[in-house]
């Protein structure tokens, strides 16, 4: 008997699952309730939400070295709508892409426009890789207002998933209205799916920091595992890619 093994590595995040293959000698019963479990493991993997899209975005491209600011407006420059505050956010951002480029540097960002908390104010939530002198150079590109700049922080307790859920908080304005925008050279999450022979371990590596684990789902028809964890290295940087595991050849 063999199972499916799927895995998504987004920088030192990595998530994977392991559930029942169909076998063509199955009976109608087997198949049936390999399905269930195998339907089970595979919603797990959907991103059916957009702060689990956004968790992954986040991990393939920033860590705890990088930086995390919320971008607010005075009096004076405050916009009055979603639009005209994208379209300052987006000038903010050009500015800074042509700085970095000339210094040959990449310019990589994530960023989400809110409103309905607090005071009403419009204020953007940012994140951008750094380079290690880039506060001054932001206070001056940006001179629309105040600049609050905070630790991105990536433990048990706060991570990507709770950074990723506090920039979705707000509900979008109109249906289908995404809600968060970001660079065109973003580091995407690789995804990979395979057999694997059915007594397959799951189990993160050594250091690893386990966030998810759902243990073994057992059931007469088989079982499946899912777990989500940071590979070695994720205190230092944040952005280490985990080590993939290596495709069995056992069928």
């Amino acid at each position: 008997m063999a199972k499916f093994k799927k895995i998504i590595v987004a920088g030192p995040l990595v998530v994977e699952t392991v559930y029942p293959a169909p076998n063509p000698r199955d009976s109608v019963g087997v198949r049936q309730g390999k399905k269930a479990l195998s339907s089970e493991a595979q919603q797990r993997m959907n991103l059916k939400y957009a702060w689990q899209k956004l968790e992954l975005e986040i991990a393939a491209n920033f860590g705890v070295r990088d930086l995390y600011a919320t971008l607010t407006y005075d009096d004076k420059h405050l916009p009055d709508s979603r639009r005209a505050a994208n379209a300052k956010v987006q000038a903010f951002f050009r500015r800074f892409r042509a700085v970095r480029k000339a210094n040959g540097q990449e310019l990589r960002y994530i960023y989400i426009t809110e409103h309905k908390h607090g005071d009403g104010r419009w204020h953007h939530h940012v994140l951008i890789n750094a380079t290690g002198e880039d506060y001054d150079l932001i206070r001056q590109l940006w001179g629309q207002g105040n600049i609050e700049f905070r630790q991105i922080q990536i433990n048990r307790d706060k991570n990507f998933e709770t950074l990723a859920r506090y920039f979705c908080k707000e509900q979008r304005d109109k249906v289908g209205q995404r809600l968060w925008s970001g660079s065109r050279n973003l580091r995407k999450p690789e995804r990979e799916c395979y057999r694997v022979p059915n007594d397959t371990p799951l189990t993160p590596p050594k250091h690893a920091l386990v966030l998810t684990d759902t243990g073994d789902v057992t059931t007469a028809y088989g079982h499946f595992r899912y777990i989500k964890y940071l590979g070695a290295g994720w205190g230092t940087s944040g952005r280490p890619k985990a080590k993939r595991r290596r495709k069995s050849r056992r069928s």
